[in-house]
């Protein structure tokens, strides 16, 4: 729920291919089953059923199927929920194919797409610019590339007794992180909320243990929107002063959810599960604005292509407000080679990302919580998947 805001004014401102095959990769991956990998298993996921009734769901989808192939990723936890509901589908239309996803983490997942291991990777941060060099030992004649699949909001958790509708700013929320406003009735807390009664408790703030796109997403936006009041590097550690932490965005949600006062960083989808209250964001426009799939579908839309070439890393302007747009967002990238991708595993992974980036691919991403990409963002992956080679 958005509320008006109160007056007020702010101004602010090389490795060679390795020798893991990707036949052993997928023998790995069905093994793992159990441990989170989506696709490639017997559940029913991938579709089943008879050529005719395939081909009808792929006519219905608008999927231009490959003939065959066998296509590996892993990387980012964030989209594993995005990743099961596109291989089910696509392998519902296409059975002559399977994918494979195993959400290891960000980190792990660009290290072995960087080591030759997987056909492509899943990142919540864009390549760095050593990666891109180390990426042309394995992408033969190329490089390797950031496609934007999907968003989501970073959703701020907090519980606090009397304060139902939160509002917090970017500087606000860079104190509270940084420990330096300690106190829930803290002046700077109230002019935002007039009206709430805030108890005269301390405020205990909650940050990711392990290193993360999440925690590195959430820093980038801190720094950009309130530079003066969080001075530090933007990076996938913490890099705040005190407060508790935990493991992975789980840990953070459990940590809230176990102590009167706590305040911590998620995706949406933690809050809406456990039924966590989550802080509306003082932007500068005329309302707050509340994490939703469309309000951060609006923040992705308010990005700009800042890579080069064929790549698509997206730039966030953090200090510009635009009415209905969640700021605190991130973007998980499948990282891909421009040029010399496998002839094997080309024409199914090309099939798989035309169909993820499609309408139909994106359209109910948002009733699982994520943020699907403004068309005027997933046309242009489609466009450049439609040239890797």
């Amino acid at each position: 729920m958005q509320r008006p805001r109160p007056g007020r004014t702010y101004h602010r401102g090389g490795v060679a291919r390795a020798a893991v095959s990707l036949t052993a990769l997928l023998s790995l991956s069905l093994s793992l089953t159990g441990c989170g990998v989506a696709g490639l298993g017997g559940d029913g996921d991938d579709g089943g059923g008879d050529e005719g009734s395939a081909a009808g769901a792929a006519a219905i989808a608008g999927i231009d199927c490959a003939d065959a192939g066998k296509v590996q990723g892993t990387g980012s936890s964030a989209q594993q929920n995005a990743m099961k509901y596109w291989i089910k589908h696509y392998q519902r239309a296409c059975p002559k194919v399977r994918i494979a996803y195993n959400p290891i983490g960000s980190g792990a997942g660009g290290a072995q797409f960087l080591r030759g291991a997987t056909a492509f990777g899943g990142s919540d941060s864009a390549l760095k610019p050593d990666e891109i060099e180390r990426s042309k030992d394995v992408c033969r004649g190329g490089r390797a590339i950031d496609l934007p699949m999907v968003g989501g909001p970073i959703a701020i958790g907090y519980d606090v007794p009397g304060a139902d509708d939160l509002v917090l700013d970017a500087p606000t929320l860079a104190k509270i992180f940084d420990r330096r406003i300690t106190e829930w009735d803290d002046p700077e807390i109230r002019r935002l909320n007039p009206g709430a009664e805030l108890p005269a408790m301390p405020i205990r703030p909650v940050h990711r243990s392990d290193d993360s796109g999440t925690t590195q997403n959430f820093q980038a936006y801190l720094a950009g929107a309130a530079p003066a009041a969080w001075p530090h590097p933007v990076a996938k550690s913490w890099q705040g002063r005190g407060g508790a932490s935990a493991s992975g965005s789980s840990g953070v949600a459990s940590e809230v959810t176990s102590g009167v006062g706590a305040i911590g960083y998620f995706e949406l989808s933690f809050a809406r599960a456990r039924q966590i209250k989550t802080v509306n964001i003082d932007t500068g426009a005329p309302t707050p604005v509340a994490p939703t799939p469309a309000t951060a579908s609006a923040g992705i839309a308010a990005a700009r292509v800042a890579g080069q070439g064929k790549d698509m890393k997206l730039q966030f302007r953090y200090g510009v407000s635009m009415p209905g747009a969640y700021p605190i967002v991130q973007v998980t990238y499948e990282i891909v080679c421009d040029k010399g991708n496998p002839q094997a595993t080309l024409p199914a992974l090309k099939s798989f990302l035309t169909y993820t980036a499609s309408k139909v691919g994106q359209k109910d991403l948002s009733r699982l919580n994520y943020a699907p990409l403004p068309e005027t963002v997933a046309g242009q992956v489609r466009d450049v998947v439609d040239t890797l080679s």
